[in-house]
Parts: structure tokens; C-alpha cells; sequence
């Protein structure tokens, strides 16, 4: 293939240049919105190698619950990957008087089928509460690997200890199954409001 240098007439007798897909940029594939909603559940394009999720205002109908999710090797029918997952927690009081990290020992995963947490904390049903945040799973439909995922979530904690709340959660479906589903839910409660929106990304 003739290389095209700039100055030249090389480009004058092209008619056509070869379709291509565009790479490393996000396209929205799906947007759902709560209402009350027990859960929400996407199904993953395999023509991605990169799905990714935004959290936008995720607030719980019920008070001192977590937002968590878990995948699915059969379509949905059932929602119980095995997983293995680290969690860390940061966070810093509205007056200023406290602030925290470490490790969160209890909420990481060690070949569990268990839903993941993803808010580090307890999440308030106050009215302004809620948590705003990402998820991405790496190449869901291989075959061959198992599945690593990334999270990082901030969230208003449901006591008096009123706080910024940061949650860093990684780990992997631990299968060589194509990952066809992901669901999201609170871990008591509906989903009182919110909105997830789902993203391919192609390498």
C-alpha cells in the first residue's frame, strides 16, 4: 500500500476509502431510568470489548441499603457468576472534623456468587441523597478469559455522619463463559430513582 504524503495530488483519483469502525470511543447503546424499579438489568452487545455503565442520582427507597450488581452466563435467567473482588473505601465529614481509608474488609468477594457491592456505605433515602458513579467490564463476551471489572462510585451515607463517600471496587467473573447480562439493584428496597446509562467501547 502507497504511502499519502501531504502536498501531493496522491488523494485526487480516490473515488472511495475503506469503511472502518471507530475505536476507543464510547457509543450509547441503552439508557434506562427508575421509577420504583426492584431492578434494572441490561443486555450486553458482543460487538463491544468494553461495556461501561454511569450511575447518575442512584437513590434508594429505602434508607441504609447498598447499591450492588451481579452477571449472567444464560441470559438472565440466573444471576450468579462467580467472583472474586477487592474493595477500598475513602471518605471526609461535611464539617471537616473526620475523614477515612482503607480497606473495606467484609465488602470484597472471594469466589462468591453473591451480588457485588458497588457504594461502599450505607446510601440514605434522604431526598437529596444518592450515589453517582461507573462500572466497566472488560471483553464480556470472551470465551478464552476471565472477566475484569473496574468501579468507582461517590455517595452521601445515610447517618449523621454526613459525608463524601468514595468506593474503589475491582475484580473479575471468575468463567470463561461469555458474560450475557448484568443486573443492578439496592440490596433491600427498590430503586427509587436514577438513571444507568450503557455504553460500548471497541478496542
Amino acid at each position: 500500500m502507497a504511502l499519502i504524503k501531504h502536498g501531493t495530488n496522491a488523494l485526487s483519483n480516490v473515488t472511495a476509502f475503506p469503511s472502518a469502525v471507530p475505536t476507543g470511543k464510547p457509543v450509547l447503546l441503552s439508557t434506562a431510568t427508575a421509577s420504583a424499579s426492584s431492578s434494572i438489568e441490561f443486555t450486553l452487545n458482543s460487538s463491544y470489548d468494553i461495556s461501561y455503565f454511569e450511575f447518575i442520582n442512584m437513590h434508594p427507597q429505602t434508607d441504609a441499603v447498598l447499591f450492588e450488581f451481579n452477571g449472567s452466563t444464560d441470559s438472565g435467567s440466573n444471576y450468579n457468576v462467580t467472583k472474586t473482588t477487592t474493595f477500598i473505601d475513602s471518605a471526609h465529614k461535611e464539617d471537616d472534623t473526620d475523614t477515612a481509608f482503607g480497606y473495606a474488609t467484609g465488602r470484597d468477594l472471594a469466589q462468591s456468587t453473591s451480588f457485588q457491592q458497588i457504594s461502599g456505605w450505607q446510601l440514605g433515602n434522604d431526598t437529596d441523597h444518592n450515589a453517582s458513579g461507573y462500572l466497566q467490564l472488560f471483553n464480556p463476551s470472551s470465551s478464552v478469559f476471565v472477566k475484569h471489572f473496574i468501579s468507582n462510585m461517590n455517595m452521601t451515607n445515610y447517618n449523621t455522619w454526613s459525608a463524601s463517600w468514595q468506593s474503589l471496587m475491582a475484580g473479575y467473573f471468575n468463567t470463561t463463559s461469555p458474560i450475557t447480562n448484568l443486573k443492578f439493584q439496592m440490596s433491600s428496597g427498590n430503586i427509587d430513582a436514577g438513571t444507568i446509562k450503557m455504553y460500548g467501547i471497541s478496542a
